[in-house]
């Protein structure tokens, strides 16, 4: 009977969690595509690129970090069946995340020139500096967009944020094609055409967004959420009591990945690009497990509305088996086509066979990184954020990345290395998540 409730509870889970995996995957898209025919243009485009995201995904995700905040609240208000909570919800995640985007920009704009202090190759910097000023004002739709789409996961909708991400991916390529290369009448912008593509993608999927949640009939009782003025103190600081920490848990994580292209670019262009093909592919991989951790997000902060802790359990243990089972085929994708891959992105023959070697450690690494992904997702639906963060902090920092530059400038193992300590913190961070998470769960009577 319990095996029966476990599928029961992964058929659910799928259909919440397969539209958020393919508009996870769009925002993957989208990066992939540009790194794709970007690359046509050269290594050193290929490495700007990455350099740029560097400074840009460090505090993009911790603004999206910032808006899952959103998403247990109203699952939890839903599961209450308290619609004057959820609108409020979303009006004060509008408030913060309007107001966290702006000052992401300036630190950006304010920051952005720390990349020729980094001790990166110069040909790289010239390339991303630009790209990365037109980029930046992107983060202003993108955590508009991110608003209406813990709102509508929240409410367990999960296949309208896919159907917009689809959309905009095509957009996005259509003017990558005409604003890199100068089709169609256009100038040949190269990297900077790739950016200016990806802002106006974004502008559109956050004003479509935002229109469909205001006009739409089934939103209308949420309408108020679109108010300005009155706002709740206590409720902005809950908000931000979950946000921030969750943010904080992208920044250790990410920044780990970031810091890790940093090291690579103390290695030379080929191996920063290298480096930007093997994580762009984990990337995939993640997202679609991504997909996972939100299904888990949304059913445990339910069933904690309903006070079911039963099907709680049942509901992320579920999820987690399901995200193993579709790492271990990405896994042995990877390794597999560790020679293969590394040519949709670029022909430079040193490039590729750097590459090789860390797609196989990114094989490797797939269980450990679809167990915590997963597993954070249901800690995120507890609304235990902060003993997380800590955790996340000390597998990559303290452990992980120490030991990535030890292998690779002490040991001499080179980018293997850095790729080793990587491993090791996503292996940590998963045994820890899921053990925060058992004994958490198993505590709810």
């Amino acid at each position: 009977m319990e095996l029966k409730n476990y599928k029961k509870h992964a058929k659910e889970g799928l259909h919440l969690a397969y539209p958020v995996m393919l508009s996870q995957l769009g925002h993957v898209t989208m990066g992939v595509a540009d790194n794709i025919m970007v690359g046509n243009l050269g290594a050193a485009n290929l490495a700007g690129a990455g350099l740029a995201n560097v400074a840009f995904n460090f505090l993009l995700l911790f603004g999206i970090g910032v808006s899952y905040a959103i998403t247990p609240l109203v699952s939890t208000a839903d599961g209450e069946r308290d619609d004057t909570k959820i609108a409020s919800i979303l009006k004060h995640g509008l408030l913060i995340n309007l107001c966290n985007s702006l000052i992401l920009v300036v630190i950006v704009l304010i920051g952005m020139n720390v990349l020729y202090h980094i001790n990166q190759p110069p040909e790289v910097v010239v390339l991303s500096i630009p790209y990365l000023s037109i980029i930046t004002f992107s983060l202003i739709p993108i955590l508009v967009f991110q608003t209406f789409r813990q709102f509508t996961e929240g409410l367990s909708l999960t296949r309208i944020a896919m159907i917009i991400v689809i959309t905009a991916n095509v957009v996005n390529i259509g003017l990558n094609y005409l604003l890199i290369y100068g089709h169609g009448g256009f100038p040949a912008l190269g990297l900077n055409g790739a950016g200016y593509a990806t802002l106006t993608s974004r502008i559109l999927m956050a004003v479509v967004f935002a229109g469909y949640v205001y006009l739409a009939p089934r939103f209308k009782k949420f309408r108020n959420g679109f108010s300005i003025g009155n706002y709740s103190k206590a409720l902005l600081n809950k908000m931000l009591h979950i946000g921030i920490p969750a943010g904080m848990q992208f920044i250790f994580e990410v920044a780990a990945f970031d810091f890790s292209l940093v090291m690579m670019g103390w290695l030379g262009t080929q191996a920063l690009a290298a480096h930007q093909i093997a994580i762009n592919l984990a990337t995939i991989s993640y997202m679609t497990t991504s997909g996972l951790a939100a299904a888990a997000t949304i059913r445990v902060s339910h069933f904690l509305g309903k006070k079911d802790f039963s099907n709680l359990r049942q509901s992320a243990y579920s999820l987690l088996g399901v995200a193993l089972l579709i790492m271990t085929a990405w896994a042995i994708f990877f390794i597999v086509g560790r020679n293969f891959l590394p040519l949709l992105y670029v022909h430079d023959a040193e490039v590729i066979a750097i590459a090789g070697p860390l797609l196989v450690i990114a094989g490797l690494f797939q269980l450990s990184d679809g167990a915590q992904v997963v597993c954070i997702g249901a800690l995120r639906g507890l609304q235990d954020v902060k003993i997380p963060s800590l955790l996340i902090f000390i597998s990559y920092w303290i452990i992980g990345l120490p030991l990535g530059y030890l292998l690779a400038f002490v040991l001499g193992w080179g980018a293997i290395g850095i790729w080793l300590g990587l491993l090791l913190g996503l292996t940590l961070t998963a045994t820890a998540m899921f053990l925060r998470f058992k004994k958490l769960a198993g505590s709810l009577k």
